[in-house]
């Protein structure tokens, strides 16, 4: 039997074609459980062409969906307790039960110097890294302690685990994530809950290779010349595959995991303060 056979699991941010969220869903499933993915309503622009969100959710269930495991996509904004109560009670209606989150979902709203980042960037960043994750483990929480227990997986960043400059907003709700995961494996570990991190470095997502596009565009460089300048503190000197992040999450998930709870697992390729 598959090892997450029978459990039913909820992933946030899934939509990017070659996003984290979408590498956990497909990896889960293909470890057998079932999966409910989520994303915000809206468009995302990828390689200069806007994508319609709930149409990538689509293409990702109908990859996922098979008769033995079947696959739900929800429009879910994480800043908003009513949708995620919906999001939660539909999945349960559906599956019956739920055994996994992945607070997936995050923002890099302010990510900026400091004294130009403004109270409202803030309050987005706070909203979407930190509130967001904190309502939907108060929503699955009940529903873990009836079956008698539960794994959630925060993702966090290499910025739950270290700061620098220019990330500030960012970097401050991701440590405060990790605070959330540790106080929540304390909290209902009697429970049978288990709560941990996984922090990424530079993971080649569609945001992530945008961005090495541009700075090579600025500096008027190659690509493989800011990669090499971007990945110089890398103990491996070059970027993740989100399938790394996927694997680690799968990991945590799974019953390998049994006796692991409130940790920090750095995907990082040893970045000095993750290493």
């Amino acid at each position: 039997m598959a090892p997450l056979s029978n459990k039913v699991a909820l992933v946030t941010g899934a939509s990017a074609p070659h996003g984290i969220g979408r590498a956990i869903a497909l990896k889960l499933s293909a470890l057998g459980a079932i999966v409910v993915v989520t994303d915000q309503d809206g468009s995302v622009e990828i390689d200069a062409t806007r994508h319609d969100r709930s149409a990538l959710l689509d293409e990702l269930v109908a990859q996922i969906n098979t008769p033995d495991k079947p696959a739900l996509g929800m429009t879910l904004d994480v800043t908003q307790a009513s949708e995620i109560q919906h999001c939660v009670a539909q999945s349960v209606a559906r599956f019956g039960r739920l055994d996994i989150l992945v607070n997936n979902a995050g923002s890099l709203a302010g990510s900026k110097a400091f004294m130009s980042t403004t109270p409202q960037e803030w309050d987005t960043s706070f909203r979407v890294n930190l509130l967001g994750p904190m309502m939907l483990a108060q929503a699955v929480i009940p529903q873990m302690i009836a079956q008698g227990g539960g794994r959630i997986i925060n993702i966090g960043s290499t910025g739950s685990l270290g700061a620098e400059p220019g990330f500030g907003a960012y970097t401050t709700m991701k440590h405060g994530l990790v605070g959330l995961s540790k106080t929540l494996a304390a909290e209902f570990g009697p429970n049978g809950i288990l709560c941990n991190t996984v922090c990424p470095g530079y993971i080649e997502t569609d945001m992530h290779m945008a961005a090495n596009a541009r700075l090579a565009r600025e500096a008027a460089l190659s690509i493989d010349a800011i990669k090499q300048q971007r990945y110089a503190p890398v103990a491996l000197r070059n970027a993740g595959l989100p399938i790394d992040v996927a694997n680690a999450v799968a990991f945590l998930a799974g019953p390998d995991a049994n006796y692991i709870t409130g940790i920090n697992l750095p995907v990082t390729g040893g970045v000095p303060f993750g290493i």
